[in-house]
C-alpha cells in the first residue's frame, strides 16, 4: 500500500512538474529558396567514375540489329506489341526447349509508345523493357485461357503471338489457338511474365496456376532475339496480323 501511495504522488509530481513548463508555438513561418549557381566538380570523383560511365555508354549504344519499319503501340493490335510477343514465344520455346502455344506481352508493361527504324542499340531494349520481368511458362487448361483471354480483352487487348481472337462486349470469342479452336479442356503452354503469372494488372487467375521458371529475363529475350535476326542477316519487321480484331 505505501509503494503504490508513493507512485501515486510521483505522478503527480510529474504531471505539474511538466504543466508548468511554457508552450511555445511559432507565430509564423517563411521560407527561402538556396540556388547553387556555380556547382564545383569534384575531379578526383569524376575521374574515378569516368570508366564506369564509359563502359555503361559504350554497352547501351552498341547496336545490335536493324528495325525495317516504324514499330507503333497501339489497342487492339499494334506493330510494336507484335515485334515484342513473337520475341517472347521464339524466346521462351528456345530457353525451356519446349513448344510454346500463346505469348502474351503486359501491355502498361512497354514503356515506348514506338520505335523508328534504323539502328537498334542495346539502350533502345532497356527503354523499351526496364523491369527485370522473367519470361515464365504455365500450363493453363482451356477454361482458364478462356479467362486470362476476356480479361486482358476487357483492358483494350495485350499483344499476343500463336492465338487470334476476335472482341465482344469486351470478351474473347472466336478463340483460334496455334490455327485451332480453342478447346475448353486441352492444357496449353503459355509464355508471360512473372509479374503477371503472380496475379499482377488483376490476373488472378493465373496465381494458383504452377510456374516453369529459369530465370530469363525478357529483356535479355528481346536482345537475343534481335542479335539472332541480325546473324541471319535478317532486319527486324512487323505488320498488322489481325490477331485481335473485333467482332462483326
Amino acid at each position: 500500500m505505501r509503494k503504490l501511495t508513493t507512485l501515486y504522488c510521483l505522478i503527480i509530481i510529474l504531471f505539474i512538474s511538466y504543466s508548468c513548463n511554457p508552450v511555445y508555438r511559432a507565430s509564423s513561418v517563411q521560407y527561402k529558396d538556396y540556388q547553387v549557381q556555380n556547382e564545383r566538380k569534384d575531379a578526383s570523383v569524376q575521374n574515378f567514375l569516368q570508366p564506369y560511365a564509359d563502359s555503361v555508354n559504350s554497352s547501351m549504344n552498341l547496336v545490335i540489329g536493324q528495325l525495317a519499319v516504324d514499330l507503333d503501340k497501339r489497342q487492339p493490335e499494334g506493330t510494336l506489341g507484335n515485334f515484342m510477343a513473337d520475341a517472347m514465344k521464339a524466346m521462351a520455346e528456345k530457353y525451356y526447349k519446349t513448344t510454346v502455344d500463346g505469348a502474351f506481352i503486359n501491355y502498361g508493361g512497354m514503356r515506348l509508345t514506338g520505335m523508328k527504324a534504323g539502328a537498334i542499340t542495346r539502350g533502345k531494349i532497356f527503354e523499351l523493357m526496364p523491369f527485370d520481368n522473367i519470361i515464365i511458362l504455365q500450363k493453363l487448361k482451356g477454361t482458364v485461357l478462356q479467362e486470362f483471354l476476356d480479361h486482358i480483352i476487357g483492358r483494350g487487348a495485350w499483344p499476343v503471338a500463336g492465338i487470334t481472337m476476335q472482341m465482344k462486349d469486351k470478351k474473347a470469342v472466336n478463340v483460334m489457338v496455334g490455327g485451332k479452336p480453342l478447346d475448353p479442356n486441352m492444357i496449353y503452354t503459355i509464355a508471360n511474365s512473372d509479374y503477371v503469372a503472380n496475379g499482377g494488372d488483376n490476373c488472378e487467375m493465373l496465381k494458383v496456376i504452377p510456374q516453369i521458371n529459369n530465370g530469363s529475363l525478357l529483356r535479355d529475350g528481346l536482345i537475343d532475339y534481335v542479335q539472332s535476326l541480325t546473324q541471319k542477316g535478317q532486319p527486324v519487321t512487323a505488320t498488322i496480323q489481325n490477331r485481335v480484331t473485333n467482332a462483326q
